[in-house]
């Protein structure tokens, strides 16, 4: 066989099994919903929607209470996200910001569209300054970037609190964070619980 023929026979097939590996890679999965039941190994909810989903629930799923906590925490050298909306001047207004405790600090750091409205992003870096007025105006750097952004006296501000698996309770609002199979098998790998009935603004 030449190796010309060689080539023509073996280029489709590494194409086909590129497309296969690529069909089978999992997609990052997000659901703001409320649980409806829990086993030890499934975890059940119905979305904002009205969806009914159940995900796998492993033995290495991260479980955290979300809790509110006071604008006056956003201080220079925080590490923060923050879902925001366009605003004046090509800044950003925050719909809600979370507070992350020192050991998250590099979560998710940078900025991306986010799903929470239209225009939506999310924005995980280290405040810089801080400008009170009726609110915040914060500067947030990440690795590559930095916004500018107002932080309204009405935005919802949150943090983290360690829990583990009692926390996912039929009722309690959550924001599941996971992923997807290409069969649609969906796997949790981090749920945040709004603790004493608080819906996860983010």
């Amino acid at each position: 066989m030449t190796l010309s023929r060689r080539l023509m026979l073996t280029v489709p097939a590494v194409l086909t099994l590129g497309r296969t590996a690529q069909g089978q890679t999992p997609v990052p999965l997000r659901l703001r919903a409320t649980i409806a039941s829990v086993t030890p190994t499934t975890l059940t909810v119905v979305t904002r929607t009205g969806e009914t989903v159940s995900l796998a629930l492993p033995d290495t799923v991260s479980v955290a209470w979300i809790v509110p906590t006071r604008l006056s925490s956003i201080q220079p050298n925080a590490f923060i996200g923050v879902t925001g909306v366009p605003w004046e001047n090509g800044s950003l207004k925050a719909l809600e910001v979370h507070v992350f405790p020192e050991a998250m600090r590099g979560a998710g750091e940078g900025h991306r569209p986010w799903d929470l409205g239209p225009g939506s992003t999310m924005t995980n870096g280290t405040v810089g300054s801080v400008k009170i007025t009726d609110g915040r105006l914060l500067t947030v750097g990440y690795k590559g970037g930095e916004q500018t952004i107002f932080v309204p006296e009405s935005a919802p501000v949150v943090t983290y609190e360690p829990t583990n698996r009692a926390a996912l309770t039929a009722g309690a609002h959550v924001i599941v964070f996971g992923t997807e199979a290409a069969d649609g098998a969906k796997t949790a790998t981090r749920v945040s619980v709004g603790k004493n009935g608080l819906v996860p603004p983010m």
